[in-house]
């Protein structure tokens, strides 16, 4: 059976049509249950409603970055099992976009306006990432989905007591960031040196800070 060879030109076109699709179009749907689907709709006053959505605009502007950053270290893999593995991450976080989006339309709200800037910083890190081989690579994973995996549990502190279905996803988002993070370790994981983590830990605040209003 024959495997197609995608070009240069080709391969370009597929990353952009990935990013467009990614930051600017409707997400596709999940392939796994939305985890909050089973569970009321809350009766929110407007401060709650709008803090609820807020922090459901960062979840997904997260998950747009993790798409990003997942083809990124994949473009530039060098063995074909780091590339596949990173593939398949995209792949389910691409669930976590889904149910997010899900629930800021239930919220009456929209995604952050910067999307497209947060995939292309994003991109280009993963790139970086990746050209220091597949250790540090994996270890870039790690390293995200622990400060990632720590956001969330925030999250959960300060959503509205009410808002069970908010909470069941980022609950579930959660769990599997730490599996990710656990697969990468598994596959040879290399610790990422300083200042990377605390230059990591700073971008996204930046990020919090801006997602959550814009």
């Amino acid at each position: 059976m024959n495997t197609r060879r995608y070009s240069l030109i080709d391969r370009l076109l597929i990353e952009a049509d990935k990013a467009l699709t990614t930051s600017l179009a409707e997400a596709p749907p999940a392939q796994r249950a939305n985890p909050g689907g089973g569970e009321p709709e809350p009766e929110l006053d407007d401060a709650s409603r709008r803090h609820a959505a807020g922090l459901m605009r960062i979840n997904h502007a997260g998950e747009v970055c993790a798409q990003a950053l997942y083809r990124g270290q994949a473009a530039v893999a060098r063995e074909a099992a780091t590339r596949a593995s990173l593939l398949q991450a995209a792949v389910e976080e691409g669930d976590h976009l889904a149910w997010c989006a899900e629930r800021l339309g239930e919220l009456d709200s929209r995604p952050s306006l910067l999307n497209p800037v947060w995939y292309a910083g994003s991109y280009a890190i993963g790139v970086a990432a990746g050209l220091y081989g597949d250790g540090y690579n994996l270890g870039f994973v790690v390293e995200t989905e622990r400060q990632v995996e720590a956001h969330l549990g925030e999250h959960l502190d300060t959503l509205p007591d009410g808002d069970a279905r908010s909470r069941a996803i980022v609950r579930q988002m959660q769990q599997d960031e730490a599996e990710h993070g656990q697969a990468a370790q598994e596959a040879g994981a290399r610790p990422l040196p300083e200042p990377i983590p605390t230059l990591m830990t700073l971008a996204s605040k930046l990020m919090k800070a801006v997602a959550y209003r814009f």
